[in-house]
């Protein structure tokens, strides 16, 4: 069980499935308050939810790649907190991984 390489990302892909739900919700309020303070319709609401949502999908998918073999430490709320985070800040990450590396 120790060496199938789903098992040593458990923590990683449990925490950004986790984060992933709640930036879907926040996206899905993003949408709507961004909609409501520009008076816009119903499609430019879906919209803005769509490309949010775009934006989060792309950076769980930049974070497992980049930075889930390193994840080790147990699944916590910080560490979903943590993963949230990281998914609406993604760009500054692979930023900051270019300017080191």
């Amino acid at each position: 069980m120790h060496n199938d390489p789903l098992w040593n990302l458990r923590h990683a892909i449990a925490g950004v499935a986790l984060a992933l739900l709640l930036a879907v919700l926040l996206a899905a309020l993003a949408g709507r308050v961004v909609g409501d303070l520009l008076a816009l319709g119903y499609g430019a609401r879906v919209a803005i939810y769509g490309a949010l949502l775009l934006y989060v999908v792309a950076g769980a998918a930049v974070l497992l790649v980049r930075l889930a073999q390193h994840e080790k430490r147990p699944l916590s709320a910080g560490r979903v907190a943590l993963w949230l985070a990281s998914l609406w800040l993604w760009p500054l990450l692979l930023l900051a991984a270019r300017r080191s590396g």
